[in-house]
């Protein structure tokens, strides 16, 4: 399916624009759903037509007529956060009950900086997050965590703001917004970690959205760990910030090879073929870790399976995503048999282990589900029971059918 992160701004930044823009490979998930009915409820209109998405903004956008629930997306709720700051009027955000608890006083405090006015429950933590829209004034912004939907917000509300607008990272995040940006005329300043813009709309034109790397990864992990297996994804977005995957899988002696490579809209896209092999532990931590940040579940799951000792730091943020992710994860596989060792910011897997069979509670997580999915084929057929798999549509309606075509008999 094509890349979440690519599809949510394909939209947005749509509804900015100044003229049409039509989208290619949309993902067709529930995340981005959420974002469509938020967008529309801004005054854009979007419309199939053929094999595009198209999305005509307004001439303003406008003050929503209701609360707008984001579902289970953060994606959507932090970078509406930036946009509606500029918006006149006020605005509700509000998503399911895993959405309620993720935080978002990291995305208020900045903007806050900025003149923007918005409150939040416990005490400006959790959403629903109100949001005043009125002027804002631009800021330098210097964040301790790297992270891609932050920045993205802030660069959002930059658009809107008198003066420059600045945010510098720790390490580099996916700078999906800012290919997109540039591609839509916006002028944006690149420096090192500091990336830069000033009041300016984006011009409508054309999206092509790559497949998604973080989809991929689960059959990607799946066939480097199964002897004789081989896995090819086709048009697989392999935008360098998102590609720590692929340098994992390489250190932990996986055959990877990347062919046709070429750019589409601003995104580099390849053919990348994966090959299983006897895998070893390595070590990921420090600036790797934003690169592959929601594959991590899968690499532990993967982590099993490697001969020696995997270690995985640096990683904390994975315990603010839809669910304490370290935690569920740990408690998952250490049931199934796993050795693991949870720290605060990570954790160590000793391997390699053949996985029992396990009742898997996803808690409403995509990715633990799917994880624990690819995870029920190291049990060599034991049986993995997962409690409920409703929360896959969000952003990987077809991954049961695809793991049910790949793994044929082995399962």
């Amino acid at each position: 399916p094509g890349d979440k992160s690519v599809s949510h701004r394909a939209l947005l930044f749509g509804a900015l624009s100044t003229g049409e823009t039509r989208v290619t490979g949309l993902l067709d998930a529930e995340d981005v759903h959420s974002t469509r009915k938020a967008v529309e409820a801004l005054g854009a209109t979007v419309r199939t037509e053929g094999g595009e998405v198209v999305v005509t903004p307004p001439e303003k956008l406008r003050e929503p007529a209701d609360v707008i629930d984001c579902g289970n997306s953060g994606t959507s709720l932090r970078l509406l956060t930036g946009v509606l700051s500029g918006v006149p009027g006020l605005s509700v955000l509000t998503g399911d009950a895993s959405l309620r608890k993720r935080p978002v006083r990291r995305v208020i405090d900045p903007l806050r900086r900025m003149g923007a006015d918005l409150s939040a429950r416990d005490g400006d933590r959790l959403p629903p997050v109100v949001v005043r829209g009125g002027p804002l004034r631009g800021a330098r912004h210097v964040l301790e965590v790297a992270s891609a939907q932050v920045k993205s917000a802030c660069l959002l509300a930059g658009l809107f703001a008198e003066g420059e607008t600045s945010v510098t990272e720790p390490e580099r995040s996916r700078d999906h917004t800012e290919r997109m940006l540039r591609g839509m005329g916006v002028p944006v300043r690149t420096d090192g970690l500091t990336v830069a813009v000033g009041p300016s709309r984006p011009r409508g034109g054309r999206v092509d959205v790559p497949g998604d790397i973080s989809s991929a990864a689960f059959f990607l992990c799946g066939a480097a760990a199964l002897p004789g297996s081989e896995v090819t994804v086709r048009g697989l977005g392999t935008n360098p910030t998102r590609t720590g995957l692929l340098d994992v899988l390489r250190a932990m002696g996986a055959k990877v090879e990347v062919a046709n490579e070429r750019e589409v809209a601003g995104e580099p896209r390849a053919d990348v073929t994966v090959r299983a092999a006897e895998l070893r532990g390595t070590e990921i931590r420090g600036r790797i870790i934003p690169r592959l940040i929601d594959e991590l579940p899968m690499v532990m799951a993967l982590a099993t399976q490697a001969r020696g000792r995997t270690v995985i730091r640096d990683a904390k943020e994975l315990r603010v995503k839809e669910s304490d992710r370290l935690a569920a994860m740990g408690e998952t596989l250490a049931a199934a048999g796993a050795q693991i060792e949870l720290f605060e910011d990570g954790c160590a897997i000793e391997g390699a282990t053949r996985l029992r069979g396990v009742t898997v509670r996803t808690r409403l997580d995509h990715r633990i589900a799917m994880s624990m999915a690819i995870a029920q084929l190291f049990t060599r057929g034991a049986e993995v029971v997962l409690d409920d798999v409703a929360c896959v549509a969000t952003s990987f309606p077809s991954f049961f059918r695809l793991l049910d075509g790949l793994a044929g008999g082995r399962r």
